[in-house]
């Protein structure tokens, strides 16, 4: 049931803010700044130095806020995430599919969502059990690139990471994005500055996710 639950929450969400940064605590403050501002899916990534200490943290902040879901992000391989669940990890993100990075998250019904962006990579995928592509980069193929998708694979559950923004984010939701991920432009501090402005974009992003409605 966890499974289903967190990827409910994921597509009544919509918003999955992944956050890098410096250290474990730069990213918990990231993080911290982003569910004030009510983004609360967060995927921390493999990127970040000691990242198992920030998702054991954060899992364990908040673990009686039932909206807020902490993830793995960059994860590359079955060890790894295999690691990342074993610290709380409640969904697994990759930029490109990996089929034992599959088998492992299907061994511990945890939702993974790799990387894709070709019709022959998506079909892989789907034939592992995955629940939901990552279109990555979303950038190089615009929000249209989701009905295309949907012509031969009309069930196909799609979130749409790199290059999404407020500029663009209503358009990939009316293509019927399952979810968005958010990066630079909502997580990056030296982007937008201090943690305030993260939160105040993450208000942003939850305004136009709510017009949507």
């Amino acid at each position: 049931m966890k499974k289903y639950y967190t990827l409910n929450q994921i597509e009544q969400q919509k918003l999955v803010a992944v956050v890098r940064g410096e250290s474990v605590d730069e990213a918990l403050d990231i993080t911290d700044a982003c569910i004030a501002g009510g983004v609360k899916v967060i995927e921390l990534t493999f990127t970040l130095p000691n990242v198992l200490e920030a998702i054991k943290a954060a899992v364990n902040k908040y673990q009686d806020d039932d909206q807020v879901v902490i993830g793995a992000g960059t994860v590359l391989d079955a060890h790894t995430a295999r690691l990342a669940i074993l610290n709380g990890a409640a969904f697994i993100v990759s930029p490109g599919f990996d089929k034992e990075t599959a088998k492992i998250c299907n061994r511990y019904q945890i939702p993974y969502l790799p990387g894709a962006i070709t019709i022959t990579e998506i079909q892989q995928a789907l034939t592992y059990g995955v629940d939901v592509i990552k279109l990555f980069p979303g950038s190089l193929v615009g929000p249209e690139y989701i009905s295309s998708l949907k012509g031969p694979l009309p069930n196909i559950q799609i979130m749409p990471t790199g290059g999404v923004d407020e500029t663009n984010i209503s358009q990939w939701l009316e293509k019927g994005a399952f979810a968005c991920g958010m990066g630079s432009n909502l997580t990056s501090l030296k982007k937008l500055g201090n943690l305030q402005n993260i939160t105040d974009k993450a208000r942003e992003y939850c305004s136009l996710v709510h017009e949507m409605r």
